[in-house]
């Protein structure tokens, strides 16, 4: 898609027009690539506030497998701390870590929005019958052979319940790259 944009100036000699035309591509999404799921193995909630903000509780993270592209298992000691903002819907911040098959350490940032229209009053949710629950995780690591953890962005799918929430982690391509 191509977008010209016209200017037309005046000055003491007179009218000049000055066109440009730029490149736009708004009509190329970029892709997703699954890479690998983390399945973080949780406690009960621990209430700590309610304001008029929400209700924040703390879901402690015990452990759990991670698989696929990235292999290896989520380190007991992290946590969520979930926002309930209003029936149905939290905002839900993450802070843990995972060690790799290998032994090297990644530290996992990973923040979201979990709606469930069946808690909301009125249940309908403008249509949307399940769960959402999308996240944007970051990864930290030291290990050169995992830098590519920290040189794209990510996106999850998630879904919670049964003690333990699992996401299904994609990589954000360029547009018209193909994935692997």
């Amino acid at each position: 898609m191509l977008l010209t944009i016209a200017f037309t100036m005046v000055n003491s000699t007179g009218m000049t027009k000055i066109t440009s035309t730029l490149g736009i591509r708004g009509t190329q999404l970029p892709g997703l690539q699954y890479r690998f799921s983390i399945v973080a193995e949780v406690a009960p909630n621990i209430p700590l506030d309610s304001t008029e903000a929400g209700e924040l509780g703390f879901i402690p993270i015990t452990g759990g497998p991670v698989s696929g592209d990235l292999e290896g298992s989520v380190v007991s000691g992290g946590g969520d701390w979930c926002l309930r903002k209003a029936p149905g819907t939290y905002r839900v911040e993450a802070r843990y870590g995972i060690r790799t098959t290998a032994g090297s350490y990644i530290d996992v940032y990973n923040t979201g929005i979990l709606s469930r229209p069946e808690e909301e009053s009125g249940a309908m949710n403008h249509g949307r019958r399940r769960e959402y629950f999308m996240t944007t995780p970051v990864f930290r690591t030291t290990d050169p052979e995992l830098a590519w953890l920290t040189r794209s962005v990510f996106v999850g799918q998630a879904v919670a319940g049964n003690g333990a929430t699992t996401i299904d982690v994609f990589e954000v391509l360029l547009p018209g790259t193909a994935s692997a």
